[in-house]
C-alpha cells in the first residue's frame, strides 16, 4: 500500500471516531471556523457525531434543479480548474499539464465508446476540504458500467496538479459510463485524493475504495436509471470529479477558474 493510502487510512480512523459530545462539538466547530464553512444549508455543526459525518453532510435546504434536458448541471460544489476540448485523446489536468484520457478510462471502456468522446468536451471539478462533499447526477442517464480502479491517493490541489504528471491516472478512481435517452454518451470520473479514505456510491455498496486490493473491479447494469440532481454518493474529504462528453454533444459555459455549486448550469445540450 502506497504511503498516501496509509496516511488516508489513519486520517479516516480519526475522522470516523465518535468522541464524547463536548469534544466532538469542539472539533466540529473548530473545523468549521478554521476553514470558514458556510453552514446555512446544513444542520448545526455540533449535531454531527463524527468529523466524517460533518464532511459528508446532507443538504437540509433543497436546491432548485433545472430538470429540463436542455442543460447539464454541476455535480458538486467545486472549483472549475480546467475545461475545454478533448484534443484527440488528450485533456488538461490543469493549464500546461496534459494527460491521456484513454489511460484514465482504462481498457475496460469499449473502443467504439471511447472513439465517441475523441474531440469531445471535458470539465474538471475540484472539491476543497471546505466544500459540500456529496456528488449528484448532472443529467438524466442510464448507468451501463462502473469501473473501480485502485491507485495512489496523491493530493489533487493545484500544487500537485502543477507538478505531478498524469496525477488523475495515478490516483484511485471510479468511472461511470452514462448513456442518455437519445443514446448520447458521457463519462463521470470520481478521483480519490489524500485524506479521502473512502468514496461512497449509494447505488453500489460493493465499491470499497482505499483497501489493500490492486484489482480493477467492473460492474455492469442493464436497467439502472439515475435522474438529474439525484445524489450518487460522497467523498470523505475533498477531491475531484471529471466529466467527459462525446463530440458535439454540449457547449460548455465559460466557467474556468470559477466556483460553481451543485445545481448550477455548466453546459447546454446541442439540439
Amino acid at each position: 500500500m502506497h504511503i498516501t493510502n496509509k496516511i488516508s487510512n489513519y486520517f479516516h480512523k480519526f475522522a470516523s471516531y465518535e468522541f464524547p459530545a463536548p469534544i466532538q462539538a469542539f472539533i466540529n466547530n473548530a473545523y468549521v471556523k478554521i476553514l470558514g464553512l458556510d453552514m446555512w444549508e446544513f444542520a448545526n455543526p455540533s449535531s454531527y457525531k463524527t468529523l466524517n459525518k460533518l464532511f459528508t453532510r446532507e443538504l437540509i435546504k433543497p436546491r432548485k434543479i433545472d430538470k429540463s434536458l436542455d442543460t447539464f448541471i454541476s455535480p458538486a460544489d467545486s472549483f472549475i480548474s480546467a475545461l475545454g476540448d478533448i484534443e484527440q485523446d488528450t485533456a488538461l489536468q490543469i493549464k500546461g499539464m496534459k494527460y491521456n484520457v484513454k489511460e484514465l478510462l482504462t481498457s475496460y471502456i469499449d473502443e467504439n465508446n471511447f472513439n465517441k468522446i475523441i474531440n469531445g468536451k471535458f470539465m474538471n471539478f475540484y472539491l476543497s476540504p471546505k466544500d459540500y462533499h456529496r456528488y449528484h447526477s448532472p443529467y438524466n442517464f442510464k448507468l451501463t458500467k462502473l469501473i473501480h480502479v485502485p491507485g495512489k491517493l496523491y493530493p489533487v490541489n493545484f500544487t500537485y496538479l502543477n507538478k505531478q504528471d498524469s496525477l488523475f491516472i495515478e490516483n484511485e478512481r471510479v468511472i461511470a459510463q452514462c448513456l442518455t435517452n437519445d443514446n448520447k454518451l458521457f463519462y463521470m470520473v470520481f478521483v480519490g485524493a489524500l485524506n479521502v479514505g473512502k468514496m461512497v456510491f449509494t447505488f453500489e455498496p460493493k465499491v470499497q475504495t482505499n483497501t489493500d486490493t490492486n484489482i480493477i473491479q467492473v460492474y455492469e447494469y442493464d436497467d439502472l436509471h439515475i435522474q438529474k440532481g439525484d445524489c450518487m454518493g460522497y467523498f470523505q474529504m475533498g477531491s475531484t470529479v471529471l466529466l467527459f462528453w462525446e463530440k458535439d454533444m454540449v457547449e460548455l459555459e465559460d466557467l474556468i477558474n470559477q466556483k460553481v455549486i451543485f445545481s448550477q448550469v455548466i453546459a447546454k445540450v446541442n439540439g
